[in-house]
């Protein structure tokens, strides 16, 4: 079960490579990134019952047309919604009830009771909880939720708000997870280690706190790169950190940079990852319906180690969170998908295609 497991996900990922370079050679701009005409989604989500505000994508292994977007319902009797790749609302596999449900990422692979168990991991911000789920039957296997910022008194120090998933070399699953406010001395984001309790469910262990914080506004967004070990996340009003993701690496700051491209709040962040380590990091600026695309590659001895390369104008309104995959789905997304949150209790559905444009067609190739 194991090897045809990693087998299956390894086929998906070359058939990404080959999407992205095919892509560099034939894509002709179906949207309108160019002229700095908005670009249209593809698809439009069903809404929620009460406020969007962050999507995951997880990618089938086994047959990624039937892929998944999961995305949060942030109200105090709020959900994680489950999407098919039209944006149609999968009731069977939705998860009511939650308590103000923040930000939702995706972990592939956690060994529990004996097999591997792809995760959904949202922050539940009026409980102080983690709630985790299996994929994709979206099944309960935290014991009714994990506790984290615990021992923290500051008003609103317990108050989750975003998430990012770390799968080191060896297969370890991390949750680096952020809150309302919290300190400025380095050490706003707690990383856990997530495992099996023994008994088929998941239990988290602190290994490491750090990070630094303006005081400006908060730190909701969250995106690790996996291959490269790298953390981001985006210091609102002020610009996008860097870190380690490796808590053996320590807790120097690597990078800051973005400062002075967003139009109010620099929001949701997310990775497209093209061959040889290359690709975009994209950051939503939330007031002006818009990307910035920063490249993944990082300049050395530069004032600004991850340049911005473009802005992509889009559709959706209000972005507070987004993501992203190379890896192609099915006829529609053939490059990629982006979904980006809109306020009007939306997810948009983007073809990579139509947001990289003839931006990016040629960087990175």
């Amino acid at each position: 079960m194991e090897l045809n497991y990693k087998m299956k996900y390894h086929n998906i990922l070359k058939l990404a490579a080959f999407a992205v370079l095919s892509l560099a050679v034939s894509c002709k701009g179906g949207a309108q990134s160019g002229n700095n005409t908005a670009v249209k989604p593809l698809y439009v989500s069903d809404p929620v019952d009460f406020d969007t505000d962050d999507p995951a994508i997880w990618v089938n292994p086994g047959n990624a047309a039937n892929s998944l977007v999961i995305g949060t319902d942030k109200d105090s009797n709020g959900g994680l919604y489950v999407f098919d790749l039209k944006g149609k609302i999968i009731r069977s596999k939705t998860v009511k009830g939650l308590k103000r449900p923040n930000n939702v990422d995706i972990a592939y692979g956690l060994q529990l009771a004996g097999k591997k168990t792809d995760i959904a991991v949202t922050t539940e911000r009026y409980t102080h909880k983690l709630r985790i789920f299996s994929l994709p039957g979206m099944k309960a296997i935290d014991n009714g939720g994990i506790p984290v910022f615990v021992g923290e008194t500051g008003t609103e120090y317990r108050d989750l708000m975003g998430i990012s998933m770390y799968t080191d070399p060896n297969g370890k699953i991390y949750a680096i997870v952020g809150r309302k406010t919290g300190p400025k001395n380095g050490s706003y984001l707690w990383q856990y280690l997530l495992s099996d309790d023994g008994k088929g469910n998941v239990k988290a262990d602190l290994v490491r706190k750090f990070g630094q914080y303006s005081g400006k506004k908060e730190i909701e967004a969250i995106a690790v790169d996996n291959e490269l070990g790298f953390v981001y996340y985006c210091d609102e009003q002020v610009g996008v950190r860097k870190y380690y993701a490796d808590p053996a690496k320590g807790n120097k700051e690597l990078a800051l940079f973005g400062q002075g491209d967003f139009t109010v709040d620099n929001e949701g962040i997310a990775i497209y990852k093209t061959p040889g380590n290359k690709g975009y990091i994209l950051v939503s600026d939330q007031g002006a319906r818009q990307l910035k695309v920063y490249d993944r590659v990082a300049k050395t001895n530069a004032a600004h180690p991850h340049p911005l390369l473009t802005t992509i104008k889009y559709s959706a309104n209000q972005t507070d969170g987004i993501d992203v995959v190379s890896v192609p789905l099915n006829n529609d997304f053939k490059h990629g998908l982006l979904v980006a949150m809109s306020d009007d209790r939306t997810f948009h559905f983007y073809r990579w295609e139509d947001i990289a444009g003839k931006k990016l067609t040629s960087v990175n190739p």
